[in-house]
């Protein structure tokens, strides 16, 4: 896996207390019982942490956690380039 996605294993379960023998790349957030608000203020933490743009609705309980993970990444590679327009509107890459 990404050092992303390991961070945001680390993150789940430093922050947000979930156990890391539930979590793998497929794992969805609905999986570990996280609604939309748990979602929102994941990404809160993820923008402070990884010093990245997301928008509150980019990411729902169905996802899996590599796909976050991804996100992430995405929002990282668009923010080097100077492309804040994708970030600002939670639009997936």
């Amino acid at each position: 896996m990404s050092e992303t996605y390991d961070r945001l294993v680390d993150l789940l379960v430093d922050r947000f207390e979930v156990d890391r023998a539930e979590i793998g790349p497929d794992t969805k957030f609905e999986d570990l019982d996280m609604d939309s608000l748990f979602l929102v203020e994941l990404l809160l933490v993820i923008q402070s942490e990884f010093k990245v743009s997301i928008a509150e609705d980019a990411a729902t309980p169905g996802d899996t956690v590599t796909a976050v993970a991804g996100l992430i990444e995405d929002r990282r590679l668009l923010a080097a380039r100077g492309a804040p327009a994708a970030q600002s509107t939670g639009e997936r890459a």
